[in-house]
């Protein structure tokens, strides 16, 4: 991991810091008794705003998995910037990682992805299975978002979260790969075209521009292979009431869980 990395940045570190005692906090929606091995967990997803090219790490030629099939959305947004979570996502402004949430994103060295909180039961062995994550740019020409992947938290002795992100790009020389590739397939469909045109006695000539005969095929762009920039694999143990960040050269995730009890 290089020096610089999102950990030792100082923004960061500042802002992990400046979290003030005392902030606001949403209230249990459970009325009555509180279950026991009740939390309120805390995910703040960041990108820290940095050309791909100064990353040290070349990750390009890394074999990725498949995805994992997943049941449950935690924050999926579609082309047209659709957001779909099956989690019942408190406000920004109730989360106590709202603020570092908000100072990461003034410094200007960080774009805040998603800041998603609720409460969840977690008793032992309980295990949320991998919960589906997909933000940031939508990469048109691979037809999906530039992160991708799953978030796992399951509880065993203590909580454990496991983090599973790909960080793609698509670019210009796969995008140029792309257009050839496409103008080489309108050029057969137009030459196949005009030879049957021909063979049926009526050639491109005669078509009417009604017909669309003399009309050029449109080019599609066919899908470009995404190229990986970073990506974040890991497990971390979790203690509640702390502040805990996983992280790659690109991307970060903020983890923070408070267990909630009967006053």
């Amino acid at each position: 991991m290089p020096i610089d990395n999102f950990f030792k940045n100082a923004a960061l570190l500042a802002a992990l810091a400046a979290l003030p005692a005392g902030t606001t906090m949403a209230q249990s929606p459970v009325d009555g008794d509180v279950p026991d091995d009740y939390y309120r967990a805390e995910l703040v997803i960041l990108e820290r705003l940095v050309d791909p090219s100064d990353v040290e790490e070349r990750m390009a030629d890394k074999q990725v998995a498949p995805p994992v099939s997943s049941r449950t959305n935690l924050w999926v947004e579609g082309e047209n910037g659709s957001r779909a979570s099956d989690l019942k996502l408190v406000s920004p402004g109730d989360m106590h990682l709202g603020q570092s949430a908000e100072r990461l994103e003034n410094s200007g060295r960080y774009r805040v992805l998603a800041t998603a909180g609720w409460y969840q039961g977690f008793p032992p062995e309980e295990d949320t299975g991998p919960m589906r994550v997909a933000l940031g740019e939508w990469l048109a020409a691979a037809g999906h978002r530039e992160i991708e992947g799953t978030i796992r938290i399951e509880r065993r002795r203590y909580l454990h979260v496991d983090v599973d992100l790909n960080h793609w790009q698509i670019t210009d020389d796969a995008l140029e790969q792309a257009r050839r590739k496409a103008e080489a397939a309108a050029a057969a469909r137009q030459e196949d075209t005009g030879k049957e045109s021909l063979e049926a006695g009526s050639g491109l000539a005669e078509a009417s521009p009604e017909a669309g005969g003399d009309q050029p095929a449109p080019v599609v762009l066919p899908k470009a292979d995404p190229e990986l920039i970073t990506w974040i694999r890991e497990t971390r143990r979790m203690r509640s009431g702390e502040i805990h960040f996983i992280d790659s050269p690109t991307i970060g995730v903020l983890v923070y869980f408070e267990p909630i009890e009967n006053d």
